[in-house]
This record gives structure tokens, sequence and C-alpha cells, in this order.
């Protein structure tokens, strides 16, 4: 429900004023109540001042991504470019090309700095979670370098906090942060990836004892992904290599505390700017904090290297795990919104869709296209109703109310809306709920009920 953006220089100074835009919410959506409890922003509050998803992409595409710009932000690999991408694809935009075309590209600040506390950790205050285990959060972090953020979870104030950590790690560590913002650069990924060595590698997937980052070494390529499966060195491949498919299948599915082997093997993928680095990084300093025993690692990645089944193994491991998750994701599909990942848009497609995009609600309705893709199909009545709700006509407003009743009825007592009047109802009941709360949670209510679709005729 809102964007918030400000364009640097390459040493984090900002250009120009910053981007901050509410997105009006459309009535086939709930918001999350504790979000919202979170955010202060209200249903109300995105429509009585925002604007629609197509006028805002419209300004983005002009004003925001411009060539040469590096979208940068923290988390945003894994959480805020799916949300720009879904937008893209519901409002007849290619969902990739704002992300390279033009020499545009993508950087996520959270494993950079993840690695820095890892490797290279001087000059900078680094927090911990009340459990005493180290954490990387972003109000943390501005909290403990006593860097300004004065409304956390306010998408700017959450931008101009990304920035002045982002000065502030480059400022301590400029050869670690200018490394690793080349492998934005998937060939730069896959240059250090192919060489056949072991490498340094910082991803969430790791423990934070480990200040989530180990030692690894390519297995075999993943076919499904942009990308390679690696191996945890810190680990014997002794235990893995003699399980079964099954095993695999077992010790690849758990999770940190279930008891049992957990399989360290995880895809690395060249397309998420990765943090990597040559294992010439680990100083002595940095093996005792990562407890990182090179002659350790170097067994193992020998041992590793001698199986010849291995790869194989895991490959057909791999192909069970994502069979079940196709059948899950089948079973989940709700509506045509969730359908991206099918597959890409063919050219001819993709000029229609240019067409849809030029057009205003009046002229929508006079235009006569055909799509291939059944999805553009079902998605061009959704996006009429969402961007020119005022231009539909009776057989339009129909269809978007049967949708409207499928997505947020279904399943009866177990629907979205059902299960968002419930939520609310838990939160209502707090003994510590503040006034400010408590008008949100009125608000919510009002909204829901202002949404709740009629009985059809």
């Amino acid at each position: 429900m809102q964007f918030g953006g400000q364009r640097t220089d390459m040493q984090f100074k900002p250009i120009g004023q910053p981007h901050n835009y509410l997105i009006k919410i459309t009535e086939d959506v709930l918001p999350e109540p504790d979000a919202v409890l979170v955010t202060g922003i209200t249903p109300q509050k995105t429509l009585s001042e925002g604007i629609t998803e197509a006028e805002f992409l419209k300004i983005f595409h002009s004003e925001i991504a411009t060539p040469d710009t590096i979208f940068v932000g923290f988390n945003n690999v894994r959480f805020d470019d799916e949300f720009m991408r879904f937008l893209h694809y519901r409002n007849f935009y290619d969902p990739y090309e704002w992300q390279w075309r033009d020499n545009r590209s993508r950087f996520d600040l959270l494993d950079p700095v993840r690695m820095t506390r890892a490797l290279r950790p001087k000059g900078i205050k680094w927090p911990f979670a009340s459990d005493g285990s180290p954490s990387n959060q972003l109000g943390l972090l501005t909290s403990v370098n006593k860097l300004d953020h004065q409304d956390a979870h306010d998408a700017l104030s959450d931008v101009m906090a990304t920035i002045s950590l982002a000065r502030l790690i480059y400022s301590k560590q400029a050869k670690l942060f200018d490394y690793l913002l080349t492998l934005r650069d998937k060939r730069k990924v896959s240059s250090l990836v192919g060489s056949g060595k072991p490498f340094v590698y910082t991803s969430g997937k790791y423990p934070s004892e480990y200040e989530k980052t180990t030692v690894v070494s390519v297995i075999t390529d993943n076919p499904k992904r942009q990308g390679v499966l690696v191996y945890d060195l810190r680990y014997d491949p002794s235990d893995y290599t003699k399980l079964s498919v099954a095993e695999i299948v077992e010790a690849w599915q758990r999770r940190y505390d279930d008891p049992g082997l957990r399989l360290p093997v995880k895809t690395l993928q060249f397309n998420r700017c990765p943090a990597l680095a040559p294992l010439s990084v680990l100083d002595k300093d940095s093996q005792s904090r990562l407890s990182l025993d090179l002659s350790v690692i170097n067994a193992n990645h020998k041992k590793l290297k001698a199986d010849k089944k291995f790869a194989d193994t895991l490959l057909k491991a791999l192909e069970i795990m994502d069979k079940s998750m196709q059948a899950r994701l089948l079973e989940d599909q709700i509506d045509v919104d969730k359908r991206l990942y099918e597959g890409f848009f063919d050219r001819e497609d993709q000029t229609k869709m240019s067409l849809i995009r030029a057009a205003d609600g009046g002229e929508l309705s006079n235009l006569d296209i055909t799509f291939k893709d059944d999805r553009l199909r079902a998605l061009l009545p959704l996006y009429k109703a969402r961007n020119y709700p005022k231009y539909l006509t009776d057989e339009d407003r129909l269809v978007w109310e049967r949708f409207r009743e499928r997505k947020l009825m279904g399943g009866k007592n177990e629907g979205r809306l059902s299960r968002y009047f419930k939520r609310i109802a838990e939160l209502e009941v707090r003994p510590d709920l503040s006034d400010r709360a408590r008008y949100i949670l009125e608000e919510l209510k009002f909204y829901g009920q202002s949404v709740a679709p009629t009985d059809l005729e």
C-alpha cells in the first residue's frame, strides 16, 4: 500500500527528492490487521490519498526505473522485488524488464551486511536479539549505530535508514562492499562458483551462531534454477553420501531444531545477488570467529569430490520435492493473480500488453484484443475493475463481483473475510491496546464490512 524510494549516487548521497506514494487498496484485497497496526496505514487512508496501481507504474517507469538505475533495499530480493514483479504482472507490464533493461540491475544490502559482520566487523556496532543471538534487523542496526530511523516500517523512513546503513558499511569496508556490488552480475557469480574451489558463502539459511556464513563447495547444477547445489563444508559428507534418495528427501526437509540429520545442501541462485567471497578473505580472526577450521574444510572437500554418486542422489531427491511443491501450488491457486511464474509472455502478447497500458478506462472497453496467453485474458477484466472501476459495464461488474465473492468468501468459515474479522476480534481484546490501535481496528472493521460481497442474483 506504500512505495518509498530515494535516488543516490554511488557513495549514497541523495540525488533529488524522494518518491513516496500510497497505492489505493482494491476491493478484492484485505490487509493483514497486524501489519496495519504497525504501519498505521489504513485502507481508508490509501483510498483518500493514494493513486491506482496503473497510475503508480506510469510514474515508476518514467521517473524511477530510469537507465542505469540499481535498485537497492534491505531484503528486497526475497521480499520487495516479489511484490514489484506481481504488481507489474497484473498491470500488463513485463514482470522482469524493470530490473535489467537499459543497464538496470538490483542489489540487496542484507547479505552484504551479514558478510561484513562475519568477515570485517571492525568500526561498526553489531546488535544482538533479546535471546543473546546475533541480529541484523534494520531497526536494531540503526539504533546501536545511532543512525536516523524515526518511523520504522514507514516505507520512506526505512529507505532513509537503509541508505544510512549502506553509507556506514561502505565507509568502513569499501573494498568488500564494492566487491559484493559486482556480484549483481550473474557472470561474476558464475566465474567464482565455477572455479571448482571452495568459497565463502553468507546466507540467511545458515545459523546465526556462525554469523550466517560458512565455506561451501559446488556439487552440481540445479536444473530447476539459475544456480547450483552447494554443500556446507563444516560437515563431514560421509554422513550423507550413503543415504538413500528417500532419506535425502527427509533430511533436506528438516528444520534446524528438528531431531535427526539435516542435509547441509542448498541452492545458490546466480540472479539473487548472493554474498560470496574467495577463501582467501578468511583471515585468522574470521576463522576463529566463525569456528572454521580450514584443515577440516579441505578434508571434507576432498571427500565430497571423491564421491561420484552423491550428485545423482541429490538430483533425484530434488525432483521428488519439486513435484510435491508443484502439487501444493496447484492446490493453493485460487485466481490468476498467482500465476506469474507459469512462463514468459511471447512477443505478440507483449505488444498487445502495451496497448492495454496506453489505454484509459473509456478506451479499454473499445479495444478488440485477444491474447494467446490465458492468464492475460483472465487478468484483463480484473485490471479494468481495479484501476478504472467507474468505466465498468453491468457485465464487467458482474464478473468482478463474482471474482471477489470467490476470493473473499471461498472456504466460508475458513475464507479470507472470515479470517480477517476473526483476527480483528482477537486483537480487540488485548489488554494493552492503545487508543490508536483501537481506532485502526475500527477502521479495519468498517473496511471489511464495506467490501464484503453481497448476494449475487
